[in-house]
Order: structure tokens, then C-alpha cells, then sequence
């Protein structure tokens, strides 16, 4: 029987500690496939709005150049999706490309060489043919998908990290403990009795230990997400960027045109004069009227609601609110657990609750959360010094995370490597497809604010495993970078 009631207690404390985190993980996963689907929406309306207007507008020239508006496009979606692309240096290629069509032809009459048209394109930057477009475009492009795509894979690898620390396999001494609160009460006639809520916290706390060490990390991790969530309501609203990202190019296309005997004069001194095409000949000319349509005007606070039925203002606001909620979690997780009828009686029923001897008030005081204020917990025996290699790489997960969030919110470009196993994303679509790279990593105990005194008797006590704990991190460490060399 008592085999079978510790069988049972196992099964009690693991269904209601996965119920806790997977509701948690639901709303990330919802909300990850919800900003994928919006993305990658969003960069199908754009394409196909550029094509649209760009056939009305150019007709045939267009046609015969479309392959160029097109690569964009593929290069744009591959960055979102897999990374891999240096955004800046596509977008330079990409406006260099265009002054070669552009230029040979405003210039039809003549004969180009690749390697003349080579040296046009070396122009580009002093001569600025397309106007400011190009480095405004650059910039917002730039920033909107760096904020994009690391928000998303933000949503996937916290997703994943509740996936994989929701399942618990409690210690042979966790187990002890969980028996004697839930069911050895039934060996003294006290089968309605429910265990007294601090008793159940100490124990919780002394089974979540190592749940409590992500706490830190999770929380400096929702606090970068929320950065990055008001850059996308701001500056790095990548909707207000590629939802007139035609009517930018056009823009550019007609500043060429405007300039184009002035930037053909410019560079006819700096690569030679080109040569005639032989008498005879004709050449196709571009129509003066073939640049000078101009397109409506875009409203910027004007939010379309085409891409995933939805708009990223109303995403954001929504995740936003999610991630405020799911804010110290982990701290709050054994007593939310205790919170929970199947596991303990209620605050208010102290004294008509089992203390693990007897129908009476629990006495002793609640421990504090996480491996090191383990020490002196009175009811669950704990290891301080050998801390889950499980949860180490969650907080890896998080502090590399954390970092790359950091970088985005400052409109810095992030590089993503695979890391698979050490890492906390598998197979994540594209969000978690993309690849998460440790750069480096550094500790810090988890030091949770308003510690009462016996918490901070119980840190003073953990202190003789922090070398040890120190030498598995890194451990980590030198694996994962090992293999990010390789």
C-alpha cells in the first residue's frame, strides 16, 4: 500500500505542477503562431502590392526586371525564416543592381559593358541617385526584421522552456516527503484532512528547487521581450515599414529619373565615356512617362488588418499583457501548486490541517525559493550542490535570449547559430528553426528582492556549493562553444 500511495503521489504532484506550466505554454504557443503567420503575411501582401502597382505603373520595363524586386522579396523572407542574410548588404546590393537596369536605361543610346557597369554601381553611394530613400529603407528595414524575427523566436524559446521543465521527476527524498503529506494522514483515520498550507509550500519549494533558479533569468527575459514589444509599437513597427515599401521604391525610381542627366554626366567623367551603339540600331528608350506617375499617399496611422486577419498593434498589445502575467513565475509556481484543493488546505485553515504528524498548526517557517535556500528546509532533503543540468540550459537558453533581445531593442542586427540540444528550441518552425547561439554566459545566483531573514540565513548556508555549481556552468560552457566552433 504505501508503494502504491507513493506511486500515487508522484503521479498527484506531476499532474498538477504540468497543468500550472501548460497553460503557460499554450499562450506562448498561440501567440509564436500567431506573429509567424503575421510575418509571413505581411511579406506576401507586400510583394504581391509591389507587383501590382509596379505592372500598372512601368508595364513591360517592369516585366523585363522583375526577377530583381523579386530576389528581394526571397531574401527578406529567408532572413525572417532562417537567418543567414546580412540585411545591409543585401539592401546595398539590391539599390546597386537597380542603378545598372536604371542606368543603361536612361541611357539606351549607348553600349554598357558588365564591367562599365560595374564601375557605375561603385557610384551609388557618393552620387545617391535614388535620393535618401535607400539609407531611410535600409535603416527601417533593418531594425523592423531584426525586432521581428528575434521577438518571434522570443515566443518559441520561452514556449519551449516551459515545455521542458513542466516535467518533473521528483528525487527519491521528494517523493518521501510528497507520500507523507498526501496520503500518510490516511493512516490515522485523517482521510479529509488536507495537508496545511505551509507545510505543503516547504515541500513544494524543496521539489521546485531548481524551477526556482530560472526565476532570475525568466524575469530579466520578459522584461527584454517587453523592450522589444514597445520598439514594434514604435520605430520598429515592421507593418508601417513593408506596407509601403512600393511606393518607397517608387519614390527612389522617380528620383533617378529626375537626376539622371546629372548622375549619367557624373559618371560618364568618372568611368569613361561609353561607347555608341553602331548606326542602325535601335534601341528601346525608356518614356519619360514611364517614371513620372506618382502613387497615393500612404498614411502611416493607417493599420491594415489583411495580414493574418489581424494588425501588429493589436498583437503586441496582447502579448504584451501575456508576458506581464507570466512575470515570476517560477517563484510563484510552489505556491500555486499549494494553491491548488488537491494539495492543500487553504490559508485561512490553519489549525485543522495535517502538519505531517498530527491534525494541528505547521510551525515551522517557509523556506525561501530555489536550489540554494534549500539547506535547511525542513521537510524535503535537497542536494544544493549538484544543481539540474536540465534547468542550467533553460537559463543558458534565457540569457542568450536575453542578450540578443537587448541587441534588437538597440537596432542592432543579431547572428543565430544551432546549438540544438544545449539550446531550449527544437524543431520551432520558423521561429524556433532559427538557430540560437550562446556567446557567452555568466551565472548569477538567483537573488530574488524582499528576502526575509531566514532566506538570507539559508544563502549564507549554501555557499560551500557554489564552486561546484560554478564548475558545471562552465562545463556547459566549454561544450556548447565547442561545438559553435565546429
Amino acid at each position: 500500500m504505501e508503494e502504491k500511495y507513493s506511486l500515487q503521489s508522484k503521479d498527484d504532484f506531476k499532474s498538477v505542477v504540468s497543468e500550472q506550466c501548460n497553460h503557460l505554454q499554450a499562450v506562448f504557443a498561440s501567440r509564436y503562431k500567431k506573429f509567424d503567420e503575421f510575418f509571413k503575411e505581411l511579406l506576401e501582401n507586400a510583394e504581391k502590392s509591389l507587383n501590382d502597382m509596379f505592372v500598372k505603373t512601368y508595364g513591360h520595363l517592369y516585366m523585363q526586371n522583375s526577377e530583381l524586386f523579386k530576389d528581394l522579396f526571397v531574401e527578406l523572407k529567408r532572413y525572417y525564416v532562417v537567418g543567414n542574410v546580412n540585411l545591409e548588404e543585401m539592401l546595398n546590393d539590391f539599390w546597386a543592381r537597380l542603378l545598372e537596369r536604371m542606368f543603361r536605361l536612361v541611357n539606351s543610346q549607348y553600349h554598357f559593358t558588365d564591367e562599365y557597369l560595374e564601375c557605375v554601381s561603385k557610384y551609388t553611394e557618393q552620387l545617391k541617385p535614388f535620393g535618401d530613400v535607400p539609407r531611410k529603407l535600409k535603416l527601417q528595414v533593418t531594425r523592423a526584421f531584426v525586432a521581428a524575427r528575434t521577438f518571434a523566436q522570443g515566443l518559441a524559446v520561452a514556449r519551449d522552456v516551459v515545455s521542458k521543465v513542466s516535467v518533473v521527476n521528483p528525487t527519491a527524498q521528494c517523493t518521501q516527503a510528497l507520500l507523507k503529506m498526501i496520503y500518510c494522514s490516511h493512516c490515522r483515520g485523517l482521510v479529509t484532512v488536507k495537508p496545511c498550507y505551509n507545510y505543503c509550500s516547504n515541500i513544494m519549494r524543496g521539489c521546485l528547487a531548481n524551477q526556482g533558479d530560472l526565476d532570475f533569468e525568466w524575469n530579466n527575459f520578459i522584461d527584454a521581450m517587453l523592450m522589444v514589444a514597445e520598439r514594434l509599437e514604435g520605430p520598429f513597427n515592421i507593418e508601417s515599414v513593408m506596407d509601403p515599401i512600393d511606393v518607397k521604391i517608387s519614390d527612389a525610381i522617380m528620383n533617378m529619373q529626375d537626376n539622371s542627366v546629372q548622375v549619367s554626366q557624373k559618371v560618364f567623367q568618372g568611368c569613361g565615356p561609353p561607347k555608341p551603339l553602331p548606326a542602325g540600331r535601335i534601341s528601346r528608350s525608356i518614356s519619360e512617362s514611364a517614371f513620372s506617375a506618382r502613387f497615393r499617399p500612404h498614411h502611416p496611422e493607417e493599420r491594415p488588418t489583411t495580414a493574418a486577419g489581424t494588425s501588429l498593434d493589436r498583437l503586441v498589445t496582447d502579448v504584451k499583457e501575456k508576458l506581464k502575467q507570466a512575470k515570476k513565475f517560477w517563484s510563484s509556481l510552489p505556491s500555486n501548486v499549494c494553491n491548488d484543493e488537491r494539495m492543500a488546505a487553504g490559508n485561512g485553515n490553519e489549525d485543522d490541517c495535517w502538519n505531517g504528524k498530527g491534525k494541528s498548526r505547521y510551525l515551522f517557517a517557509v523556506t525561501g525559493n530555489g536550489l540554494a535556500n534549500q539547506g535547511n528546509n525542513p521537510e524535503v532533503q535537497v542536494d544544493t550542490s549538484k544543481p539540474d543540468i536540465l534547468i542550467l540550459r533553460q537559463i543558458m537558453a534565457l540569457r542568450v535570449m536575453t542578450s540578443k533581445m537587448k541587441n534588437a531593442y538597440n537596432g542592432n542586427d543579431v547572428d543565430f547559430f544551432d546549438i540544438s540540444d544545449e539550446s531550449s528550441g527544437e524543431g520551432s518552425g520558423s521561429g524556433c528553426e532559427y538557430q540560437q547561439c550562446p556567446s557567452e554566459f555568466e551565472y548569477n545566483a538567483t537573488n530574488h528582492a524582499g528576502k526575509t531573514a531566514n532566506d538570507k540565513a539559508d544563502n549564507a548556508g549554501a555557499r560551500p556549493g557554489a564552486q561546484s555549481y560554478l564548475l558545471t556552468v562552465l562545463c556547459i560552457l566549454f561544450l556548447v562553444m565547442q561545438r559553435e566552433w565546429r
